[in-house]
């Protein structure tokens, strides 16, 4: 029984560690379109280019912390929680 428990733990870590790492879908789409709309608006008025690359890769950069977010949370869920419900779980055993 307590197999099937740790089990169910490490499942759920690695499904929510899965889940997380979707959320770094996000960020490469906004920043793709991001970088297009420079591109266009650069196109479209070469002597803005400056001021419209500024905005843009600060706006990539904002928008890249919610992938990191999202890598940070899965490697916790990978590495640092299965041990600890593992211990929690023990613990309430005894």
């Amino acid at each position: 029984m307590l197999e099937l428990a740790i089990g169910i733990i490490l499942g759920g870590c690695a499904l929510g560690a899965g889940c997380a790492m979707i959320a770094g879908i996000g960020p490469g789409i906004g920043e793709g379109n991001a970088v297009a709309k420079a591109c266009e608006a650069i196109g479209r008025q070469p002597e803005s280019r400056g001021a419209v690359t500024t905005t843009m890769l600060m706006g990539c950069a904002v928008a890249e912390t919610t992938g990191l977010y999202a890598l940070v949370i899965a490697i916790l869920l990978i590495f640092v929680a299965p041990g600890r419900f593992v211990d929690i779980l023990m613990e309430a055993v005894k």
